[in-house]
């Protein structure tokens, strides 16, 4: 049972309904923060996937005495104090060198984790490529490439993909996209597996997209890499319990019309109804009684005076 807090005033009535769960949840925010030990690619790398996340993106500079895996309450802490549902941490040691840690929570508690060794060699800063940027606030399209992702059970390169989505996809309140704003594309590509000793390698490449004159109807798309580019292993992770997840994937069912029985719509749009009744005796009607229909007092007279006669014969006949 979640602690039900009373707002005190009408600031914090604002914070809280803000916060509050909603039928159209509002766009994810991520954290980006370091720990006390952090080498300057894993702060370079944090920068670049911070420019890629803005608008929708907050960030630490001071360190952080934070170990995920071991006591994730600093984390839970810092996401509950900044409404942010997504974090990632950076951090550098001698056993787990160049680590990215990308977790996210659920109701103020971490959901799941995982770990992700980035590979100093071929790492590449977004300001080591000249060329022109996209536009902040845009959204990309996503190309995800290999094997592993495509795995029917849930796993450590299944969890990657959810994700770098969570990450990369920005604001999906709206569902029209205008073309014009499709400007880069975030291609993740996985090696294939050669055993199982070996997990494969993640490449992580982001390119710009630009459309030239073709001579024909459809213009020539031509790619030019952005920046930044980072290739990752796979390290420790954190699956979140089944019960938490299901209810975490819980959506309104608002918008939906209930079907109602014997109810249905015409051709111009009216409401048609179908009532069903039971046998009714039609003997025990009350009409309306009109004056019209009243018969006159001397009819009522002639006719009695029939029937006696009737009785009389059929007496005498007997």
């Amino acid at each position: 049972m979640l602690k039900q807090i009373k707002p005190r005033n009408a600031r914090s009535k604002r914070a809280l309904e803000k916060k509050a769960p909603k039928v159209v949840e509002n766009p994810k925010t991520a954290l980006f923060l370091r720990g006390t030990t952090c080498s300057q690619i894993v702060q370079d790398a944090l920068t670049d996937l911070y420019s890629l996340r803005q608008p929708l993106a907050k960030k630490f500079t001071k360190k952080n005495a934070i170990h995920p895996f071991e006591d994730p309450a600093s984390l839970e802490f810092f996401s509950e104090k900044n409404d942010t549902s997504l974090l990632i941490f950076g951090s550098s040691s001698k056993k787990r060198p160049h680590t990215l840690t990308l977790a996210r929570t659920f109701t103020g508690k971490i959901l799941d984790m995982l770990e992700l060794h980035l590979d100093p060699e071929s790492y590449r800063r977004i300001a080591q490529f000249k060329g022109r940027k996209f536009a902040i606030g845009l959204r990309p399209m996503m190309l995800f490439s290999g094997t592993a992702f495509e795995s029917p059970v849930a796993n450590e390169y299944t969890m990657v993909k959810s994700m770098l989505i969570d990450l990369f996809k920005g604001d999906t309140s709206s569902d029209k996209i205008d073309v014009e704003g499709l400007q880069y594309i975030v291609s993740i590509a996985a090696d294939e597996p050669v055993g199982d000793a070996v997990k494969p390698a993640i490449h992580l490449r982001i390119y710009l997209i630009s459309t030239k004159r073709s001579g024909q109807r459809l213009p020539r798309v031509e790619v030019e890499e952005m920046g930044p580019r980072m290739d990752f292993r796979v390290g420790r992770m954190q699956e979140p319990e089944e019960a938490v997840w299901k209810e975490a994937l819980k959506t309104a069912k608002v918008g939906e019309e209930k079907t109602k029985k014997n109810v249905s719509m015409d051709n111009m749009g009216d409401k048609l109804g179908r009532i069903h009744l039971g046998r009714q005796d039609l003997s025990e009607l009350q009409t309306r009684k009109m004056k019209g229909l009243k018969r006159s007092r001397n009819l009522e007279e002639e006719e009695k005076g029939d029937m006696l006669a009737e009785d009389t014969l059929k007496r005498q006949k007997k």
